[in-house]
Formats: C-alpha cells, structure tokens, sequence
C-alpha cells in the first residue's frame, strides 16, 4: 500500500511534467490542442494526490510504526485528534500537504468563469506555470521528503508528539497557512502568463478572488499563530519575532501591499508591471518561508532543520523570482495612466503599500542577519525581539495613522464627504490628547490608540454618509477588514507596552498584589495519566475584595521527553486579562509563578477574527451581465 502511494507521487510528477511540457508546445503555436486534456489531467493529479494522502491518514490513524513518518510523530496514547493533525507537523507530511492544496485548487479554477473567459493563450501558459510548481513539490515529495518511508523492523511504539503541538491551535493553524501558500500559486502565474502574452489587465479580475481568499486564510493562520504562542509558549506574549513566525509574516506583508495597489490599477489603469511582480513575489516569499522553516541556517523553536530538501527550495525561489524579473522586463508593458499626487487616495494606498514592503525587507534582513553577518563574522548573532519593536512598530503606528486620512481622500485629490471626513480625522488628535491627559503617556501607545479610536470613528461615519459604501456587500467588507485591524492596532498598542509581570516564589496562602489585584497561591496538587505527569498549582484571584476566580497553571512531563512544559492559566477579560504560569516547584510545596496583567489583549483576536470574517464579503459576485462589483479593500 505505502509503495503504491509512493508510485501514486511518482506518477503525478510525470504527469505533471508531460502537461507542463504539453502546456508550452501549445503557447509556442498558439493553438488550444491539448487544453482539455490537461484540465482532465490536473483532475487526475488531485485524485492521485488526495488518495496518496488517505494512505498517509490511514496509516496515522492506525498507528503503523512502521510508517517512519508516523512512528517520530504519534505514539501509542496521542489522542486521536492530535494524531490526525500529526498529518502537517512534520516536513513530509507537511509538504504533502500543501502539495494536495495546490493540486485540489488547480483542478478547481477551470470550473470557474473566470477561467473560460481567458483567452487561449494566456491558459496556457498559466498552465506551464502551474504544472511547473506542482512538479517541484512532487520532485520534493519523491526524492527528498517522501512521507512513505518504512522502518525495518518497526519500532514498537512511536516517539510522540512535540508537547508544543499539542494544542487546538494544531488543528487550524498550519493547514490556513498551508492554504494560504498554495492559493496564492493561481494568481501568480495567471498573472505571469498574462503578462507574457501581452493582455497584463486580463489577470485581475480573474485572480482577484484567489488573492483576497489566500490572504484571508494566511490572515487566520497567522493570527491564530499568535493566539496558540501566547496560549501555548508560557512567555505571555503572542509575537517573539521567532524566524517562523516572520516565515508567515514576510509573504502576508507582500500581499497586503499587493491588495491596496491593485485597487489603484483596477480604478486608475496604473501600476500593472508592479502588480504583477507583487503577487509574484509573494508566492517566492512563501516558499522562502517554507525553506527558512526546513533549511535549518536558523535557529528556530518550531522550525524542521535540515532534511534535503534546502537547497531545491532555494534554486526554485531563486529561479522563479529570475523569471518574473526575466518577463517583466523582457515584454513591453501597456501604457499606464499617470498616477494623481500623494495628497490622494491612490498616492497614500502607494504609500501604505511602500510601508508594508519595507516592513517585509526589514523583517526579511533581521530574520537573516545571522547568515549574512556570517560572511564576516565567525559568531554571528541574529536580531533580539527589541530590535524589531523599535524598528517595526512605529512603522505600523504609522500604517495606523494612513488609515485615518485615506478614506476621506478623492481619487484625484481633494478632500470628499467634507464635514464629516473633517469630524472623523479631528478625532485623531482630540483622542490623542484625552489619553494623554488621561495617563496614557508612552508615545508610541498614544499615537497608534488614537489612531485606532479615529479610524473606527471614521468608518462609522463613512458607513453613515456613503450611500455606494452601504449598498454593496464589498464596501461592508471594506468596513469590517478595517474595523478590524483597528481593534487590534488597539490591543496591541495597550498589551505591549503596558503588561505587567512579576515573578515569585510563594508559599501556600501566600498573596501577591498588582495593580490591584490579589494573586493568593493555595496549595499544589500533582497528578499522571498514560501521557504525562502534572503539577498544577492553585491561585485565587481578587480584586476589592471580590473573588474574581481561579488561576489554574500546570507544569507538564511527557512521555518521552525530558523537559518539562508549561500550560498556562488566564481569566479573560476584555479589560484586563490575567495570565499566570507556573515555573517550578518545591518539595516543600512552595512554587515559582509568573504573574502577567495584558490589557485589552483580547481585542487583539476579537480584531484579527473581525477582519478574517469581513473579509469575505470583499469577494466579488459575477452579476448578470458578467461584471464585478466596484468596491472593496481590492
């Protein structure tokens, strides 16, 4: 069974590679001979890969530890949910993964209208494109990183699970971001193809759905990313500027850039040679994610090492950023029109786009510091958390503060919707002062509340006096997205710089106070089950002499891994969120806690789940006579 799925791999790179082969015979003649044959091809990948992957999942949900994939990922008394999810937490089961997402999504886009309205041309070399990236994951998949290897004789049970991945973040985090990366496949290389045949505006409407659906899924992953880190990790904190974490971020920044400027070529027919390179280069930057999480050049808590497959990822992403480069300046560019100045809604949509990107380079350079100070330094030492707060966050402050203005602005300058755009903006500096009066003094947290209370104001207000804004589901969407990136320019701006935390060691009956809070630790009890051994300590928790409730924090032993780990404790709240974790402890029952106090924390994912959810709404609907809506945040 497993050779056969291997075989299956095998098959579907051929298959691939003929139809890659096939798809470029006809661009070069300009004719359609093969085009149904390759669509039913692409069909039969998908299946080929979706019954290779059912072979994977049987052999997990089985338990065979012969399976060398599922004997270093599960164990005998991995709960089942955690056995399935074992499917994408290593690499080879990983890239199968993603593998599948872009085969099923391939075999999907030729059922869409959008599709058979392309010219016949620029379906083909869309194909070429696409096959040719299918076949580089199945290249991986079959030499490199094949998840069917068998063990000889098989162990009699399986080194288990990373305790980190034990989370019900496992089960939705990697596999948006994984179909976050495969979505954007389709509207890269509808946009090379299109370019290559000289129609460069035929790819946006097509691929604008794609776009928006990949970026709404890497959205989630990475916010739900945040949430299992601050849930998970025991830190209290949710963004550590850990090289994974930037492997999701650096693509999301591309794309986001890419979005706000293709709202300028779709409305001024300008930008169409950077449009294309952006949603390209978003795609090479999610492969760079996946090579930096498999190369192993850097350090990471949760990334794979090496295993082979570094170096092909690196040639391909090198490759591919070569053609894109390669066509864009090797084919003529339609004429575009001459953009209005930076006082206009498309010059400060170019200026946020340019924020974006230069928070990527920034990012991308911290996150590869240590390879590339080791050209000269024989210690290299990469970037601490500090480094990218200082350079990276008055930079989104200030992202924060475009969105104030933006919307109020006419696409040819001027200010529109006057009495009220004047009202919305005025609120920026008035909630700015009445913080700072307030006692909200750090800078950096003034400038970017103020300019999240201004821009929900502002899109209230919008919502009021534009009449086309409410008449289409696009232009609620439009709201929602930026009313949600608002709530969580709030929350961050207040559970950064004002957590609290104090470390102690504590006997039983034992209080600490913060804030006006009173952390009293009863006692420690200790329990086993098959999995683990646990200490849990018990905190109650008061304010004014009200019992607000209980702080529960473990400290957990797995089976088969020596170091200990810790599972946090909070109380929600939409306020103040109180975070404890217990650290260790001693014989003589006294333990060491970690206190946090996050204000407004939670804002944080009320924001980020606002803006994945609105999101959808900026999908445009074909309407009867076959065109899209108008508005929306692309």
């Amino acid at each position: 069974m497993y050779a056969a799925a291997y075989w299956g791999l095998l098959a579907v790179l051929l298959l691939s590679v003929f139809a890659a082969l096939a798809a470029c015979f006809q661009a070069y003649f300009n004719n359609d001979i093969y085009g149904k044959w390759i669509e039913k091809g692409q069909y039969v990948n998908a299946a080929i890969l979706l019954l290779c992957s059912g072979v994977l999942l049987y052999a997990l949900v089985t338990r065979d530890f012969s399976v060398k994939y599922v004997a270093e990922y599960t164990d005998s008394v991995l709960p089942m949910f955690y056995t399935v999810t074992a499917f994408w937490a290593g690499q080879d089961g990983s890239l199968l993964f993603w593998t599948v997402c872009v085969a099923v999504l391939g075999a999907f886009f030729p059922f869409t209208r959008a599709y058979r309205e392309l010219s016949s041309p620029t379906r083909s070399f869309y194909w070429a494109f696409f096959l040719t990236v299918q076949a580089f994951f199945l290249l991986l998949l079959t030499n490199w990183s094949n998840p069917f290897t068998l063990f000889s004789p098989p162990p009699a049970d399986g080194r288990g699970l990373n305790p980190l991945l034990q989370n019900p973040g496992m089960i939705f985090h990697p596999p948006l971001l994984f179909l976050g990366y495969a979505g954007f496949t389709v509207p890269a290389c509808l946009a090379l193809a299109s370019y290559v045949t000289g129609k460069s505006g035929e790819w946006l409407e097509p691929g604008r759905n794609w776009s928006v659906v990949s970026w709404i899924f890497l959205s989630a992953g990475i916010i739900l990313g945040a949430w299992w880190s601050y849930m998970e990790l025991g830190w209290g904190g949710y963004w550590a500027w850990d090289p994974v974490e930037n492997a999701s971020l650096i693509p999301w920044l591309s794309a986001t850039a890419f979005l706000h400027t293709a709202v300028v070529e779709r409305r001024r027919k300008s930008l169409v040679r950077a449009n294309v390179f952006l949603v390209s280069l978003t795609l090479m930057l999610c492969f760079f994610g996946t090579y930096l999480v498999r190369s192993g050049v850097i350090d990471s808590l949760h990334a794979f090492g090496g295993g082979g497959v570094a170096t092909p990822l690196l040639l391909f992403m090198l490759a591919g950023l070569a053609l894109t480069i390669f066509i864009l300046f090797s084919v003529g560019a339609s004429a575009e029109r001459q953009l209005d100045g930076l006082l206009s809604r498309p010059g400060l949509l170019i200026i946020a786009a340019w924020m974006f990107l230069a928070l990527g380079l920034i990012v991308f350079l911290g996150t590869m510091w240590p390879v590339i100070s080791s050209l000269w330094s024989v210690a290299p030492q990469g970037f601490d958390a500090g480094f990218y707060n200082r350079v990276c966050l008055p930079v989104f402050a200030l992202m924060a503060v475009v969105l104030v203005f933006c919307p109020w602005l006419g696409w040819k300058g001027g200010l529109r919707k006057g009495t009220a755009g004047i009202a919305a903006m005025a609120v920026f500096p008035l909630s700015g002062l009445a913080m700072y009066f307030g006692g909200v003094h750090k800078p950096l947290a003034v400038i970017a509340a103020a300019a999240a209370i201004a821009v929900m104001v502002g899109l209230f207000f919008l919502a009021i006096v534009d009449k086309q804004m409410r008449a289409t589901r696009s232009g609620w969407g439009f709201l929602g997205v930026h009313a949600g990136v608002a709530l969580m320019v709030l929350g961050v701006a207040f559970s950064g710089p004002y957590q609290l935390e104090r470390e102690a060691v504590l006997q039983p009956n034992a209080t600490i106070r913060m804030k006006g809070y009173d952390f009293t630790f009863k006692a420690v009890r200790t329990f086993d089950n098959n999995a683990m051994s646990v200490a849990e300590a018990t905190v109650d928790v008061f304010k004014n002499g009200e019992r607000l409730g209980q702080l529960t924090p473990q400290r957990r032993l797995y089976r088969n891994f020596e170091q200990p780990f810790a599972e946090v404790s909070v109380i929600p709240s939409f306020g103040d969120e109180l975070y404890a974790t217990l650290l260790a402890m001693d014989r003589d029952g006294s333990v060491s806690l970690k206190i946090s106090i996050h204000p407004l924390v939670n804002w944080v994912w009320i924001g980020g789940t606002l803006l994945c959810l609105a999101g959808f709404l900026c999908l445009r609907l074909r309407r009867k006579s076959g065109r899209y809506g108008e508005n929306g945040i692309a």
